[in-house]
């Protein structure tokens, strides 16, 4: 072939191979140097473009191993046939692209907030420092897919003397979350068996059984929980449901529904629950309510919890509680998994817990709680009975009901489900009369 000109520049900061390698491969690619061609010899190519022969090397080498040329004995360098990469117009090429943007509000009624300030960063601060040691050197490796022994060993005692939990940590997989965890246990199940759900409910319970190409009954709610008896009406071999504290009306799922759902899960040999405990460690009147998982005799109950609420959103650790009835299933469908919370952070919760501090922070949040409840529903008072307030017994969301001057969705641009938990309490009243204020809705005289 004859020589081709390649712009080499002797003082970038480039290596003279990578730049030679370059432009041969775009030469190659742009078809300026054919199929089969041979390419100059080294010493040829040295000579030429007044380089060293080890530079040349390197590049014909570079260029050998990514199959753009190939090497003949005795004969010299060719140039492979290549498939000509396709160009296609699209539309976004020259579009910006941006990242997701969480809307931020002055008043923030987020049912998922918390109070940050009541956090006890200290002593976090002890135990995240006490790890990062190199005596924990093994924390660096892969640890056990269903987690650390240690921390299911604490949620095993926690839940236990808490909600009545019976198991033994062997039955516990910890993840990062319900979109993570509820996935798993799907997959525990035949693709022919359909769901249950509460209607209303948590839109991304929903979501994932969709996604997973499941069929999903939507069941009514009302004051008591979910309503048991049109679960007959339906095929559905397993129910999701909220019992604690249902999402979004904040109904505790009453004594009898209890009964008679545990009876509809004997009913059938394939039939489960899935009991998610959300929201269950604020409760503001009465005694706790026992899990159902822990009044099930027959092991129809999927127990699945987080720490969310009770200790911080961000640390993304989540739990189920197995039957033992379904471990083999388990252990078989998923011994290709690890463990998707880091293990620092599942040995700090740990050493956390079993050092008593978990305890003592939930009895101080639940004060906090407690005195921010009472003042929003002092205030929510001066509207009744223009208004209606509806799961005040139990967790950090209440649900208000508004006469209907306002469609659905202006009611949802303003905020129809209110939460204290994220929200100082010195400003809760005035966040409630902006809210009033919003709705168009006044005092009681």
């Amino acid at each position: 072939m004859d020589m081709l000109i390649f712009e080499l520049n002797k003082n970038s900061k480039k290596p003279l191979y990578e730049q030679l390698y370059v432009e041969i491969k775009n030469a190659i690619i742009s078809r300026r140097i054919e199929y089969g061609t041979k390419l100059p010899s080294k010493r040829k190519l040295s000579e030429f473009l007044n380089i060293s022969q080890t530079t040349i090397e390197i590049a014909y080498a570079q260029l050998l191993a990514e199959g753009y040329i190939i090497s003949v004995p005795r004969v010299g360098y060719f140039v492979e046939a290549i498939d000509e990469l396709p160009y296609i117009e699209t539309q976004s090429k020259n579009e910006e692209v941006h990242d997701l943007k969480k809307q931020s509000y002055q008043i923030d009624f987020h049912p998922g907030s918390i109070d940050v300030d009541g956090f006890p960063f200290s002593v976090w601060r002890k135990y995240a420092k006490n790890l990062i040691d190199e005596q924990y050197k093994e924390l660096l490796l892969t640890g056990h897919p269903q987690g650390e022994f240690e921390l299911r060993a604490e949620i095993a005692k926690y839940l236990f003397q808490s909600r009545g939990v019976l198991c033994v940590p062997e039955q516990i997989v910890i993840g990062s979350g319900t979109e993570q965890l509820l996935p798993m246990i799907v997959q525990l199940f035949d693709k022919s068996m359909e769901f249950a759900i509460e209607n209303p409910g948590y839109k991304t319970v929903n979501r994932i059984l969709t996604q997973h190409r499941r069929k999903v009954h939507p069941i009514e709610v009302d004051e008591e929980g979910i309503i048991v008896a049109n679960l007959d009406e339906t095929d559905a071999n397993i129910v999701y449901i909220t019992p604690s504290h249902q999402f979004p009306t904040g109904a505790v799922l009453s004594a009898t529904r209890r009964s008679q759902l545990l009876n509809w899960a004997v009913g059938q040999p394939n039939r489960y629950i899935i009991e998610d405990d959300y929201d269950s460690e604020f409760r503001y009147f009465g005694k706790p309510i026992s899990s159902l998982q822990g009044i099930d005799k027959n092991e129809k109950v999927i127990y699945m919890s987080t720490f969310t609420k009770s200790l911080m959103p961000s640390l993304r650790v989540a739990y189920f509680v197995l039957p033992k009835s379904l471990l083999p299933k388990y252990q078989k469908t998923f011994t290709y998994y690890n463990a998707t919370v880091p293990r620092f952070d599942q040995h700090l919760l740990a050493n956390f817990m079993k050092d008593g501090y978990f305890a003592k922070h939930l009895n101080r949040m639940r004060k906090i709680y407690k005195k921010k409840h009472d003042r929003m529903m002092d205030i929510l008072e001066m509207y009744y009975p223009t208004i209606s307030v509806s799961g005040e017994h139990t967790g950090m969301n209440i649900v208000i009901s508004v006469p209907h001057l306002l469609t659905e969705k202006q009611l949802k641009q303003l905020a129809a489900e209110s939460s204290f938990g994220g929200l100082k309490i010195e400003q809760i009243e005035d966040a409630i009369h902006q809210l009033m204020s919003i709705w168009k809705i006044e005092k009681e005289a």
